[in-house]
């Protein structure tokens, strides 16, 4: 078993390369979300210390070389890479304790995949294509030499949240600085420590340069809406809640900063009627229970036809309860709790909801009891949930918990318009016992991955993000890259 405590040095801010406490010396708790307990306490950053933070990166990019030196910044992510496996099993620990995340998944996306992503990340930059010669032309009789250049967007500002923090924190953090950019990280209050420890370990162990790379940790969201408002920040790189993106949206325009956003989902896994509809059902159901729900592109409506309903929804309830939710630490533990109290009652919320709509629970419902240690953890039951349509709120709203809604739909055509009857649009899956009939209805979902008859999407070179308020831009693969490079071009006589 994990431990619950973890033994990774105190989690500091970093600010023009210099490791520290807040301005003003305060803290705010980390909370092991299995017990409820803290287990550590991070800076509760200032207004004085992002806008430090703002002062190095501005002038990290405008007064040094980084941005134009590939060769300086491969050096330093590799050596930042190297350092992150020499601490591999502490950070995976920490990642159990801090986020709640399974064991399992901590070997696959919690951990392992995000750091292989950025070894990826970083091979690409090496191989990069920085410019590209576009040949002679002529315009108005004069003749030109046309020279496509990438170049670093300048300062970016990498906001991110609590659900899967190594994994988002090194697909913005990565490709920014293998871009040439500087950045200032901004994790989730509820999982500062992860994005301390990077900052601790490319301080101590890389050549970054001061300024380059800066890690605040405010609990105030006033504090980190600076990044937004700020003109000295080029891009915000947001991942988190479509409420917030608009906040940002909203923040930004002023100095028409670039913006990018991976926001909520409420993404449709689709049965079509010549499936296994209670293998998919189950496989469903399982995907839900996850790390309990806590991911933006899970698909949280199960939609099978009307005639096998039932058997879909016993199906799906029996996967859920044999699931049930525990300790993180154990190797079989899929459902583990949620990230705060405050998240579960949010959840227990929409399950309220669910009964005044009209909803019925097929399994789970409530807050799961925990023994021994894991009693004030925060802790709900998987659960399905029967009787409802597509216009109940708990089929339209993202709830971010182990909750799937069973859904019956009248043949493809009404499967399509159900799944894209949401205003997100950020994944999906199809199930049919035809290839080509799943590929036909995967085309006509408005999302921006979709997996068809189990292919899985997720990968280093893959890129993510969402059609409508799922968002703007892709992260990760060539895409997610160039998120944060501009285009100049350069015309010579030629």
């Amino acid at each position: 078993m994990t431990t619950r405590t973890p033994t990774n040095p105190p989690a500091q801010q970093l600010v023009d390369g210099k490791l520290g406490a807040a301005a003003s010396g305060e803290t705010y708790p980390i909370l092991n979300p299995a017990t409820g307990q803290e287990i550590g306490r991070a800076p509760d950053s200032t207004a004085q210390d992002m806008d430090a933070a703002t002062a190095a990166a501005r002038r990290a990019f405008d007064e040094t070389d980084w941005s134009t030196d590939v060769a300086f910044r491969i050096r330093c992510l590799r050596q930042l890479h190297q350092a992150i496996l020499d601490d591999a099993e502490s950070l995976r620990e920490l990642t159990t304790a801090e986020v709640g995340a399974p064991a399992f998944l901590v070997a696959g996306p919690q951990f392992d995949t995000p750091v292989d992503t950025l070894r990826w990340t970083i091979d690409l930059a090496e191989s990069y294509e920085w410019s590209r010669d576009l040949g002679a032309g002529v315009t108005m009789g004069v003749s030109s030499r046309r020279t496509v250049r990438k170049e670093a967007v300048g300062v970016v500002a990498a906001i991110t949240p609590w659900n899967f923090p190594n994994q988002i924190n090194l697909a913005k953090v990565g490709p920014a600085l293998a871009a040439g950019n500087t950045v200032i990280l901004k994790p989730a209050p509820d999982t500062p420590w992860l994005a301390a420890e990077l900052g601790r370990l490319a301080a101590e162990h890389t050549d970054l340069p001061p300024g380059v790379f800066n890690v605040v940790t405010p609990r105030d969201n006033r504090v980190a809406a600076m990044l937004a408002e700020d003109p000295r920040v080029d891009l915000v790189s947001f991942t988190g809640s479509t409420a917030t993106g608009r906040a940002i949206m909203a923040a930004a325009a002023p100095s028409l900063k670039k913006v990018f956003l991976e926001l909520g989902g409420k993404s449709a896994a689709i049965v079509l009627d010549d499936a296994d509809v209670a293998s998919a059902a189950s496989m469903a159901a399982f995907s839900v229970a996850v790390h309990a729900g806590q991911g933006c592109a899970l698909t949280t409506r199960l939609l099978v036809p009307r005639a096998s309903y039932d058997d879909a929804v016993e199906a799906a309830a029996a996967t859920m309860a044999s699931l049930g939710a525990g300790d993180p630490a154990d190797a079989g533990t899929i459902c583990g709790p949620v990230i705060s109290a405050v998240q579960r009652d949010r959840i227990l919320g929409y399950l309220a909801l669910a009964e005044e709509e009209g909803g019925r629970f097929a399994t789970g419902g409530g807050a799961a009891i925990q023994p021994g240690d894991l009693a004030d953890g925060f802790w709900v039951q998987p659960t399905v949930i029967a009787g409802l349509d597509n216009t109940a709120r708990v089929a339209r709203e993202e709830i971010f918990g182990p909750v799937l809604t069973v859904i019956a739909h009248d043949g493809d055509d009404d499967a399509v318009r159900i799944a894209n009857d949401s205003p997100y649009g950020l994944s999906g899956s199809v199930e049919s016992g035809s290839l080509e009939r799943a590929k036909s209805v995967a085309t006509r979902i408005r999302t921006g991955t979709i997996g068809v008859n189990g292919g899985q999407w997720f990968g280093p070179d893959a890129p993510f993000g969402g059609y409508k308020q799922s968002g703007l831009g892709r992260e990760m693969g060539v895409e997610g890259f160039e998120e944060y490079l501009e285009t100049k071009l350069i015309a010579e006589p030629a």
